[in-house]
């Protein structure tokens, strides 16, 4: 009886993970379906970083030779923000499709049906978020690869990729909130916009923080887009060391290794405190 009892059980979950499984599948897919036909907003996520890179990279190709650490040229130091930029900005837009299904009802319909678990609507928009996110960010390495700016040394790859992981997932699930939280898409890309160019303005991005008045140098120093634009700088050197000082800050030296563990403590942070708000919305 206890063996066929725990069979059944064993059957049973099995049978709902393959359910829950189907419902990602199809929701992920839903959402590809509609970035194929309106490309738009794809396109436009890898132009828009590629003509920063090409303008940025110019306007500042005759800068002195000591404006940046260890005489590196602008175009690659360049290159790591706007790739991280890219990525920021893709997560950031994460709310907008479920935004949209709230006000065209498709939310309502989805909320009601008989899902095996409604985080599959959550699951499936972070897994959209991020292949975008990750596609349009190795594009953009590319892009500045043809241009000179070179490409991730040995096992840099893996640690840019690693780093754009933590980065997407914490802003996908605070743009997942938002969505939830607030009254319309207007509002939501207000946020967005209002969000994204000062970030990236305070941080380590465009300059360094030693070219930063004080005021700045702060905010860049505790901006989250920095503690992933330093990590993926360092990767495109062929002798790079995640355990070396990466950041300067005003109060005091941070590595590699802690610019990481800073990065998922935020996210770790962000996802904990947008959860109940998500349980609240889907339960």
């Amino acid at each position: 009886m206890t063996i066929s009892s725990s069979i059944s059980a064993k059957t049973n979950q099995d049978f709902k993970f393959l359910q829950f499984s189907q419902e990602v599948l199809a929701l992920t897919k839903r959402l590809f379906l509609q970035l194929i036909r309106r490309p738009s907003t794809l396109i436009a996520g890898i132009l828009q970083p590629l003509i920063w890179l090409i303008l940025f990279g110019a306007l500042f190709s005759n800068a002195p030779a000591n404006f940046l650490p260890g005489g590196m040229d602008y175009g690659s130091f360049l290159g790591a923000g706007i790739i991280v930029f890219t990525a920021f900005s893709g997560a950031l837009n994460a709310g907008l499709p479920v935004m949209f299904d709230r006000e065209f009802g498709f939310l309502n319909r989805l909320l009601v049906a008989p899902l095996e678990s409604r985080s599959s609507i959550l699951i499936s928009s972070v897994i959209y978020i991020t292949t975008i996110s990750i596609l349009q960010s190795f594009a953009i390495m590319t892009a500045a690869f043809f241009l000179g700016y070179g490409w991730p040394a040995n096992g840099g790859i893996f640690l840019v990729l690693i780093t754009l992981l933590i980065l997407v997932f914490g802003v996908t699930a605070l743009s997942l909130g938002l969505a939830f939280v607030l009254p319309g898409h207007i509002e939501l890309l207000a946020v967005i916009f209002v969000t994204n160019l000062p970030l990236l303005f305070a941080s380590t991005a465009l300059v360094p923080i030693s070219f930063m008045p004080a005021w700045l140098g702060w905010l860049a120093a505790l901006n989250p887009l920095t503690f992933a634009i330093e990590p993926i700088r360092a990767a495109y050197s062929s002798s790079f060391n995640l355990g070396s000082v990466l950041i300067h800050a005003p109060y005091g030296d941070i590595s590699g290794y802690g610019c990481l563990f800073l990065l998922t403590v935020l996210t770790i942070g962000l996802f904990f405190a947008i959860k109940p708000l998500l349980n609240r919305k889907l339960i």
